[in-house]
């Protein structure tokens, strides 16, 4: 059974742990190419890169292109109703967070297609 680790740096450790990282960093840079918000993430990006460049690249999307943002959310399939439970008043904050959910997200696909 899936059980969602609790925050950022747990899940990237699991993904590592599990030998997935690699996939995870692919399905992130499949899903932004799908959304038309092109990141290219190497492979070989560490863990603490890919977070904080993701953070940043999610930040940016909320600022400057709300319509891509929610595009990328929709394409990515994270959960609208953990979307509005998030406290929109500090950006930094929200960007995190909204980390945490793709991040989350793309791991559970990737956690359950190795598993089949």
């Amino acid at each position: 059974m899936f059980i969602a680790p609790q925050n950022t740096d747990l899940l990237l450790s699991e993904a590592q742990k599990e030998e997935l990282y690699v996939k995870l960093v692919e399905q992130i840079n499949k899903d932004f190419t799908y959304a038309n918000e092109s990141v290219e993430f190497p492979i070989s990006i560490s863990p603490i890169d890919l977070k904080m460049q993701l953070h940043e690249k999610i930040y940016r999307l909320i600022q400057f292109k709300f319509a891509e943002y929610l595009n990328l959310l929709y394409i990515i399939d994270v959960s609208e109703e953990q979307i509005k439970k998030l406290d929109g008043s500090d950006l930094v904050e929200l960007a995190e967070q909204v980390t945490f959910l793709v991040l989350k997200r793309e791991w559970q696909k990737v956690w359950f297609r190795n598993r089949l």
